[in-house]
């Protein structure tokens, strides 16, 4: 087990399986140094745990937890690449959507669900830039959808 898996052992949190594709697309790929991966879902064994727009069906609260989730897909699909995840110098950035209410403005706390999970896991590797960004839908009327850029040690 890595390190990087025994810090999430002592969160209380597993790796998941990676989540299968929904169209045709590969979870994560490497170039060079770097990891991208595609969005992830809030996945939980297959299916989502909650739908609908944050600010609306939604809460902030629920939807930060699910950035949470797609944090966890997000390292698993990297872990999926590169066959471990210390090989992770450092997260580079995150991008988030969340489907938001027409008044809902509150992305960036959103998200925080995401970067707080890969700063407790990480630390000062799981730092990043960001951006958060409100948008009508998500696929399966996912409430977040979150991809990551992760730079690799060289080997």
């Amino acid at each position: 087990m890595s390190a990087v898996e025994e810090k999430l052992a002592s969160l209380g949190l597993t790796l998941p399986e990676v989540v299968p594709p929904l169209a045709a697309y590969q979870p994560a790929v490497q170039s060079g140094v770097y990891v991208y991966t595609a969005g992830q879902l809030p996945m939980v064994d297959g299916s989502l745990p909650v739908t609908g727009k944050v600010g609306a069906e939604v809460t902030p609260e629920e939807a930060k937890d699910l950035a949470r989730i797609c944090a966890l897909n997000a390292l698993a699909a990297v872990k999926s690449v590169v066959g471990d995840l210390d090989r992770i110098a450092r997260v580079v950035k995150v991008v988030g959507f969340v489907a938001s209410a027409p008044d809902f403005t509150g992305q960036p706390a959103v998200l925080n669900g995401t970067s707080e999970l890969l700063g407790e896991v990480l630390g000062d590797k799981g730092v990043h830039a960001r951006s958060a960004v409100g948008v009508a839908v998500l696929p399966l009327d996912a409430p977040v959808e979150v991809e990551i850029q992760v730079e690799l040690v060289s080997a």
